[in-house]
């Protein structure tokens, strides 16, 4: 489910790490965002919602909408569509709850 190959930036190198999410390991290729790496793994629900803790996760993919908040190394509201992986990042869901 990713792309190999891109009409712009050509071909583009994968060179694998992990990531936690919510406890869980996955693997991600170094560069790609948070987003695209979970989306890889089917992971879709990114967190809830603060009022009515409606699910949530990758709506413009390009920082301006805020659905994809997570939390990263401790960090709250990180936008998970324009921040790119690292080696060994640990990520969670935003549980909406005011922080």
């Amino acid at each position: 489910m990713r792309i190999t190959e891109h009409p712009i930036l050509g071909k583009l190198e994968k060179h694998p790490i992990s990531i936690t999410f919510n406890g869980n390991k996955y693997p991600a290729y170094k560069g790609e965002s948070i987003a695209a790496a979970l989306l890889a793994n089917n992971v879709r629900i990114l967190r809830h919602t603060e009022k009515q803790k409606q699910p949530r996760g990758i709506y413009c993919g390009i920082g301006h909408c805020y659905e994809c908040r997570v939390t990263v190394n401790k960090t709250h509201h990180v936008r998970a569509c324009i921040t790119p992986v690292k080696d060994n990042m640990f990520i969670e869901s935003e549980s909406g709850e005011r922080i």
